[in-house]
């Protein structure tokens, strides 16, 4: 099992089928030009291999603001349906504060959908807490 950053074009591709299952609406092309476009801004895609494949993925940045400080936000953070609660998630977390500690973050955060319970249940186990919620609105007609 290793952890490593997706860099490569083959990297990016070998994350889609993962992240597929948290971004159903993202085809391989839409995900690869979105991954590269946000790498331009600080974005990273970090992929967990084990069994020779990619079996867990998490999309993060490094970011400093008035309320948090200096942090690392998950975007995205997913495991391979077929490969849950064998300890993958938990590994990606803890490479993940890892990371924000190496970059000298005070916090971690993440949004996750409301709808995503078994997420949740997950997140609060690792001690992760709800800290506030998120507001929304779509300003497509």
């Amino acid at each position: 099992m290793s952890i490593r950053l997706a860099s490569t074009d083959e990297d990016i591709a070998a994350c889609h089928g993962v992240m597929r299952e948290l971004r159903p609406h993202l085809d391989a092309k839409a995900f690869f030009t979105r991954v590269r476009r946000q790498q331009q801004s600080g974005y990273q895609l970090a992929m967990l291999e084990a069994a020779g494949r990619v079996v867990c993925v998490a999309g993060y940045r490094l970011g400093e603001n008035l309320a948090w400080g200096r942090f690392l936000y998950v975007d995205d953070l997913v495991t391979l349906a077929d490969a849950r609660s064998v300890g993958h998630g938990r590994r990606m977390l803890d490479w993940l504060r890892g990371q924000a500690r190496q970059a000298g973050c005070q916090q971690l955060h993440m949004d996750s959908g409301v709808q995503r319970r078994e997420a949740h249940r997950f997140y609060l186990r690792e001690g992760l807490c709800h800290t506030s919620l998120h507001f929304a609105q779509s300003l497509q007609d």
